[in-house]
């Protein structure tokens, strides 16, 4: 297998599927399959969620609320989809912990990197939630900061498209994919990978990016294979 250890980040948004809102339970029993594949190959995997399907601090803020208030019940979505992604992976076998930013005893550890660390040697899945536990700072900044103190080989950022573009794929029929491009080559054509936080603490670590749709069957396994599937962000 290609790598050891990954971080896996998937957007709130992916937890929907058709619909406008919340959680669709065939798209979280999807996820959990996928991922239950390459856990039983024997790679370790740890997954940040965003909370976008169910509130979104920003949004929130946009609309009068206060900034940090609004972040909070973000962190707090991040959970919830957390919750809901262990009970699938349960589902299937999958043996799952939910660790937190924000002190939740009764429904999840507190996130403690040892034990992090420690779950996934013994071939647990970790899910890291409520983000970073601070205001301001985005799931995609938590994924790449759980990525680097958990020593993780690459972040996969699994999205609904098939990897990075030139120009939005879903409205230019003529967009052209990267199959490969450094940190500095994103920065320079001005490309949507992450926010400009975690993609700068990514690169300043030298920690792979992979954008790849998750969306399809089977394809975080053939990422995880080594075969070409989505667009790989690094330093060279």
């Amino acid at each position: 297998m290609q790598y050891k250890r990954v971080l896996l980040k998937l957007s709130g948004e992916a937890l929907m599927g058709d619909r406008q809102y919340g959680i669709d339970p065939k798209r979280l029993s999807e996820y959990a399959k996928e991922i239950k594949q390459v856990v039983h190959k024997g790679i370790e995997v740890a997954i940040v969620i965003g909370g976008g399907n169910i509130f979104r601090g920003v949004a929130g803020a946009a609309n009068g609320m206060d900034r940090v208030q609004g972040d909070h019940m973000g962190m707090l979505a991040t959970c919830i989809n957390g919750l809901a992604l262990q009970s699938a992976l349960e589902d299937e076998n999958v043996h799952t912990r939910l660790q937190t930013a924000l002190e939740i005893k009764e429904v999840a550890e507190p996130y403690i990197k040892r034990k992090a660390i420690r779950h996934l040697e013994k071939g647990r899945v970790v899910i890291f939630g409520a983000g970073t536990g601070n205001p301001y700072f985005t799931t995609d900044t938590a994924a790449v900061l759980r990525a680097i103190e958990i020593h993780a080989d690459a972040i996969l950022k699994g999205t609904r498209v098939d990897g990075i573009y030139n120009a939005d794929p879903e409205k230019d029929k003529d967009a052209i994919k990267f199959e490969n491009i450094t940190f500095k080559q994103v920065i320079e054509k001005g490309l949507k990978v992450m926010d400009m936080t975690a993609f700068t603490l990514s690169e300043e670590n030298k920690l792979p990016i992979i954008v790849f749709d998750m969306n399809t069957k089977g394809n975080l396994m053939k990422l995880l294979s080594g075969e070409k599937i989505g667009t790989v962000v690094d330093t060279q």
